[in-house]
């Protein structure tokens, strides 16, 4: 009776260490998105003396971080022992060479996602930039049908409606500002190219990503330093093809100040906390921490930056997409996906 009391108790314990690890990446999720795209934001538009910072070289050094800190954490798995380190390195990496070469397609991808991302925010405020960004929700839906073969349930597909219809009503131009200041649209409207081709790099590379796990046995901590070692080479590859000049003039770390290290650094760990996310919580918490994203996104923007003065068409769409990423997330009774094996392959 004793043994079934503490076993009770013991239960409810973990229940709650549980869920408070839940809450606990949920803020983590929401303050690196959000801070992501602010701090991105103003260090693309304040004004300083000098030239500005390379977006290049700040991906090329957070893929670095990224490398060195997945390393790390092998590492530490290894109980700190160099030799299991070594070991554990070259059967993940050297043992399967095929299986590390498949991994350049998601990280090239991922490597000019990224730069692309640094271009959208150049022409985009903030609220627009978060709430465009959810398209690649459709995209990996959509890679994920052609690629995992899943099926997704009517809830999900109602949910894409309502993304784009979102979107749409986010982006739709209103008052005199479609006439008066067709510059501004025209810089907007790249923007959302931009955005839109980096969405779908985003959704491939993830669903590609997705089946390179699913269709072998090697760690996801292994698979992370792959990804980082081709990041750190196609980034290298675009910093000498598109900045040399501006480096060999104003040298590596030009424009570099300490909201830039910030971008740097949540720009190197973001991918590793949603890998802590996808970990301890699901797609309901992982849609309700990226609705949070937006409305604080927006609300920060609005007050800080004052480059968005939200229309009853803007703030419509917000919510509709907010309300899609729910709707996206709901549980079904039957099965979203199947599990790939070698022969699915």
């Amino acid at each position: 009776m004793n043994g079934a009391f503490f076993e009770t108790k013991a239960t409810q314990k973990s229940n709650r260490m549980g869920a408070i690890r839940k809450y606990v990446v949920l803020v983590l999720l929401v303050l690196q998105t959000t801070c992501m795209v602010l701090t991105l934001r103003y260090t693309r538009t304040v004004v300083i003396d000098g030239p500005r910072y390379l977006s290049s070289t700040v991906v090329l050094l957070a893929e670095f971080v990224k490398l060195m800190s997945c390393l790390f954490v092998i590492y530490y798995q290894c109980n700190f022992y160099p030799q299991k380190f070594l070991n554990e390195l070259k059967v993940g990496l050297l043992n399967k060479p095929l299986e590390t070469i498949k991994i350049a397609v998601p990280s090239g991808i991922y490597s000019f996602q990224n730069n692309l991302l640094f271009i959208a925010l150049n022409y985009l405020d903030a609220p627009t930039y978060q709430v465009t960004y959810q398209l690649k929700i459709l995209m990996t839906a959509l890679f994920s049908s052609l690629l995992l073969r899943k099926q997704l349930s009517r809830n999900q597909w109602i949910a894409l409606v309502m993304l784009m219809t979102g979107v749409a009503l986010v982006q739709y131009p209103t008052g005199s500002t479609a006439v008066e200041n067709t510059s501004s649209i025209q810089d907007r409207m790249y923007g959302v190219g931009v955005l839109l081709v980096a969405c779908a790099g985003s959704g491939f590379a993830g669903v590609y990503f997705e089946l390179l796990l699913k269709s072998s046995n090697i760690s996801l901590w292994i698979r992370n330093v792959q990804m980082a070692m081709f990041g750190v080479i196609f980034s290298s590859i675009t910093v000498l093809f598109t900045n040399l000049k501006e480096i060999q003039k104003d040298g590596f770390f030009q424009g570099y100040s300490i909201p830039v290290m910030t971008v740097l650094l949540l720009q190197a760990y973001g991918g590793i906390l949603v890998a802590c996310v996808v970990q301890y919580t699901d797609n309901i918490i992982k849609g309700f921490a990226t609705s949070l994203s937006i409305i604080v996104s927006t609300i920060v923007s609005y007050l800080v930056f004052n480059d968005v003065q939200p229309t009853k068409l803007f703030l419509a769409g917000t919510m509709i997409v907010i309300a899609a990423t729910f709707v996206y997330g709901l549980r079904t009774t039957k099965p979203s996906s199947t599990k790939l094996t070698e022969k699915d392959n």
